[in-house]
C-alpha cells in the first residue's frame, strides 16, 4: 500500500519548489521563489499545487522543525583555516616516530592521517619553524608539503562543488532508484549532501521499498539531533529471533563526508540490487544490514555552517572552549590504554571516563538492546573513515594481544582489499589496527604510535558483541586531497565499497568471494556459470 503512494507523490513533485523536495530543513512558505543565480523574484505558479505538494511532502519526510533559508554549502562561511598548511613526513625509525608523537603531543597539532611510511599533519605556517625544531634531522630536512594553503583548498572545493539542486528530478524519476546500475545518474551522489538532505533522501528510499527497508532513530546526539540507521533486509517482518546483522557506520569524525556518502551509496546500492542482482538478493535473504550514514551529526552539521574540517562531537567537555569528543576514543573495550588524548583540546579526546561521549554510548546501547532482546545477532561491523586507503581490524588498543579469529579476519581483509583493485585498480593497505595508530611509548616488535588507541568502535564490537567479521575501513584518498576529497569521487568510492561488500557477503556465505570474483568476470566476458562444487565452501553463518 506504501509504494503506490510513494508513486503518486513521485508524480506531483515536477510542480513541487525545489528546495522544499532537496530538504524540508530550508523550505519556506512564501508565495514567492529567488531563482538561483539573481536577484530577481517571481511568484510561484499554481499556489493551491503548491500547497498540496508542500502538504504531501510533509507527510512522508515530517515538518521541517523550522523554516528558515541557511545555505547549505559553506561556500561563503568565514574559514579558521587562514595561513594553514599540511605538512608530510616520511617515517621510517621507531626515533622518528617517537618525535613526531612528542612534538605533535607538545603543540597540539591536527594529525590527519598516519601509518608505517608517513605522517600527514596541519598546522598553521608560523609553526612549521617551531614544529621542524623538534625533529631529528633526518624528519626536518626531509618534510614535504602536502596542501601549501589550506584556506584555498577549502575555498576551492566548495566552489568546484556547487551544490544540486536539483533533486526533484531523482524523486520524480523513479529510474534513477530503480535500476542499480544508475549510479552515475543517481542525483544525490553528484556532491555531498547535508543532514537537511539525507534525511529526507532516507525516507523516501524506505516509502519505496517498504519490504526491504526500515528507518529508525537510535537515539538523540548531545545537541538532541536523531541518529538515523536504515535497516535492509528481506525479511523485517520475520518474529524470527537473532536476525544476524552487520552494521555499517559513517560520520563518526565529522569532517569525513567521504565516509558518510559512501554508506548512502552502499545502502542504495544493496535496496535496488535486491531481486535484481542474484548476490544482493541472497545475501539479504539470510543477513540484515544496518546503514548508520552520521554516527555524529552534530559535528557533521558543524562542518557545513561553521568549520568544514571540524573532526570531534559538539558535546562540552571540562574545559570551556575545547569542546567535542573523539567518538572512536570513546567506547568502554580497551579505553584509557594509552596517555595519548587526555587533553581536551586534543582531537584525539576520548573524555575522563569512557562513554562520555553521547553518541557513542547511544550506538552502544542500541547495539546492546538489540543483542540481549534477540532481535540481532551482531556479525559484523564495517566503520568507514578517511583517509588513507585501509583496511584495518582488531585490535586496535593494543599490538600484545591477538585477536581469537585472527586468520579469518586477515584473510577477509586481503579479500576485500582484491576485490578494490580488481575494481577499480586502486590499492588499500591490509594491516591490524593497532599498528596504524601509533602511541608513543615503544613496544616489542612493533613501530611506536602517534596517537591514542584505546576505545575503538570496532574493538567494541569484536569484544563485547562478538561481532567477529569488525573492521575500520579508511577510504579515499592517499592524501592528495585529503578530507577534501572531491565529488567526483563519490560514486567511484562507493563502488569500490559496494564490491568490497559484495565480496565479504559473498565470504559469509561459505564462498570466500569466489562467486563474487566470478560474477565479475562472467560479466567481462560475457558469460554465465555456477561456481563449481570443488570451489565452493560450506556456509559460515546459514
Amino acid at each position: 500500500m506504501q509504494l503506490p503512494l510513494a508513486i503518486a507523490f513521485t508524480s506531483i513533485t515536477l510542480a513541487a519548489p525545489t528546495d522544499q523536495i532537496l530538504a524540508t530543513e530550508i523550505a519556506t512558505q512564501s508565495d514567492f521563489v529567488q531563482e538561483p543565480g539573481s536577484a530577481r523574484v517571481t511568484p510561484r505558479l499554481f499556489p493551491f499545487l503548491n500547497w498540496l505538494c508542500d502538504e504531501t511532502v510533509e507527510l512522508l519526510f515530517g515538518q521541517p522543525r523550522k523554516k528558515t533559508n541557511i545555505a547549505v554549502l559553506p561556500r561563503d562561511l568565514s574559514t579558521r583555516h587562514v595561513d594553514e598548511v599540511v605538512l608530510r613526513l616520511n617515517v621510517s625509525t621507531s626515533q622518528e616516530a617517537e618525535a613526531v608523537a612528542e612534538a605533535a603531543t607538545r603543540l597540539l597539532l591536527d594529525v590527519w592521517s598516519f601509518n608505517k611510511n608517513n605522517v600527514d599533519i596541519r598546522l598553521q605556517k608560523h609553526v612549521v619553524s617551531s614544529f621542524v625544531a623538534l625533529l631529528p634531522p633526518s624528519l626536518s630536512d626531509s618534510y614535504s608539503t602536502l596542501i601549501p594553503d589550506l584556506d584555498a583548498a577549502i575555498r576551492n572545493a566548495s566552489a568546484s562543488s556547487p551544490l544540486d539542486r536539483s533533486l526533484d528530478k531523482m524523486v520524480a524519476g523513479t529510474q534513477s532508484l530503480l535500476t542499480p546500475e544508475a549510479g552515475a545518474e543517481n542525483v544525490f551522489f553528484r556532491d555531498y549532501r547535508p543532514l537537511s538532505v539525507i534525511v529526507p533522501w532516507l525516507r523516501y528510499l524506505t516509502a519505496m521499498f517498504p519490504s526491504i527497508t526500515q528507518l529508525s532513530s537510535i537515539g538523540l546526539s548531545y545537541e538532541g539531533r536523531d541518529i538515523h540507521a536504515l535497516r535492509v533486509g528481506a525479511r523485517l517482518g520475520d518474529t524470527t529471533p537473532r536476525r544476524r546483522t552487520l552494521v555499517v557506520t559513517g560520520g563518526m569524525h565529522a569532517r569525513e563526508w567521504i565516509s558518510t556518502t559512501t554508506v548512502n551509496y552502499v545502502a542504495w546500492s544493496f535496496v535496488t540490487g535486491y531481486g535484481r542482482d542474484p548476490m544482493i538478493t541472497k545475501l539479504l535473504d539470510h543477513f540484515d544490514f544496518v546503514f548508520i550514514p552520521v554516527v555524529n551529526p552534530d559535528g557533521a552539521e558543524y562542518t557545513w555552517q561553521v568549520d568544514r574540517l571540524w573532526r570531534k562531537s559538539r558535546q562540552q567537555t571540562d574545559l570551556r572552549f575545547c569542546r567535542g569528543f573523539d567518538l572512536d576514543h570513546a567506547f568502554g573495550f580497551g579505553w584509557g590504554s594509552t596517555d595519548g588524548g587526555s587533553d581536551p583540546c586534543s582531537e584525539t579526546y576520548g573524555g575522563n571516563a569512557p562513554w562520555e561521549a553521547v553518541e557513542a554510548a547511544v550506538l552502544a546501547n542500541w547495539a546492546l538492546d538489540q543483542a540481549r532482546s534477540n532481535k540481532a545477532q551482531f556479525i559484523g561491523l564495517i566503520d568507514l573513515h578517511s583517509y588513507s586507503q585501509q583496511i584495518m581490524f582488531p585490535y586496535s588498543y593494543t599490538c600484545d594481544v591477538d585477536p581469537p579469529n585472527l586468520e579469518n579476519l586477515e584473510e577477509l581483509a586481503v579479500g576485500l582489499a582484491k576485490a578494490i583493485r580488481l575494481y577499480s585498480g586502486e590499492s588499500y593497505s591490509v594491516s591490524p589496527a593497532c599498528e596504524e595508530t601509533v602511541i608513543s611509548v615503544p613496544r616489542q616488535n612493533h613501530p611506536p604510535r602517534i596517537g591514542a588507541s584505546g576505545g575503538s568502535a570496532i574493538d567494541w564490537f569484536y569484544h563485547e558483541l562478538r561481532a567477529h567479521f569488525s573492521y575500520q575501513i579508511k577510504l579515499r584518498d592517499t592524501g592528495s586531497y585529503g578530507f577534501l576529497l572531491p565529488r567526483e569521487n563519490i560514486i567511484p568510492t562507493g563502488e569500490e565499497m559496494y564490491n568490497a561488500m559484495k565480496y565479504l557477503g559473498d565470504y559469509l556465505l561459505g564462498n570466500n568471494g569466489i562467486e563474487g570474483v566470478q560474477d565479475r568476470a562472467n560479466i567481462r566476458t560475457g558469460q554465465s556459470q555456477p561456481v563449481p562444487p570443488s570451489e565452493q565452501k560450506s556456509t559460515r553463518f546459514i
